[in-house]
């Protein structure tokens, strides 16, 4: 019995003089940007190909404009008879207010009966109401008009930043939702690395800390920001908590590099923290 308190309390001893290594292992991780249209439609033309680098603001595919252009022409169509219909309304309103005008003045000077006079001003208010709910009636035309031709500008999707078009999901010909992927793009600021640092490590492992990332054929390593840090641990393989068995207890931290980097989604890795 003795023996084995014995041992027991060497074994401890050791695991709690173990130190850390340095050196833990990751892999690629990628933040992809779906590009989708807001409108269901026929993808009309795509230009672009899986591998394509691409600028911020290149247009990367067009859907078939013809339905949602028949709507535009429609909406422009009642916006300017709205348009009209406040002209006609704002003449009326004018024609009404020169009339009471004359009316209130030969009134004043008693050559103009009372009865007449309250015709003229009901006929005013009429026709200023009229001019309002046609005025109304212009601005829903001319958001209708709007928004007709802002979903017709959402057909053409444009790359939100510059990168690489890694995946196409759907070719010309094809019928996509609305929002459902066309292309998918990695901007170099999308890329990181994620691995898993015991518990030990923590505390070297702060969001913000910088950390020294290496893979095969990557050349001289490359520096990466840790952005995340899980809340709860991970055990790999299964453990319960023991003290000779803590080492064991992991969590995921996910490190973003600042610009363009060799490593690749999947790619595996080696990172070191720094001193």
């Amino acid at each position: 019995m003795k023996r084995f308190v014995v041992i027991s309390l060497a074994l401890l001893a050791a695991a709690c003089s173990r130190a850390p290594s340095d050196m833990l292992q990751g892999y690629g991780e990628a933040d992809y940007i779906y590009l989708a249209s807001q409108e269901t439609g026929v993808v009309r033309e795509l230009n672009v190909r899986e591998g394509d680098r691409v600028e911020a603001g290149a247009r990367v595919f067009t859907l078939d404009p013809d339905r949602l252009a028949l709507n535009e022409q429609s909406a422009s169509a009642q916006s300017a008879a709205a348009a009209s219909a406040v002209r006609t309304a704002q003449a009326q309103a004018t024609l009404a207010q020169r009339n009471y005008a004359r009316g209130a003045e030969l009134f004043g000077r008693g050559f103009y009966p009372r009865a007449r006079l309250d015709s003229d001003r009901a006929a005013l208010d009429a026709a200023n109401a009229q001019l309002a709910q046609a005025r109304r009636e212009a601005g829903a035309a001319s958001a209708s008009t709007g928004l007709a031709r802002e979903r017709l500008s959402d057909l053409d999707g444009a790359a939100p930043a510059a990168g690489v078009i890694e995946r196409i999901y759907h070719r010309p010909g094809e019928v996509v939702a609305a929002g459902q992927p066309i292309a998918a793009l990695l901007a170099p600021t999308n890329m990181k690395v994620r691995f898993f640092a015991p518990q030990a490590m923590l505390s070297r492992l702060p969001v913000g800390a910088r950390v020294s990332v290496s893979c095969d054929d990557c050349g001289e390593p490359i520096e990466a920001v840790v952005s995340y840090v899980s809340q709860e641990p991970q055990f790999t393989p299964p453990v319960i908590y023991s003290l000779d068995q803590r080492e064991k207890l992991v969590f995921l931290v996910e490190a973003r590099f600042e610009g363009e980097t060799p490593v690749r989604p999947g790619m595996p890795v080696d990172i070191r923290l720094a001193e």
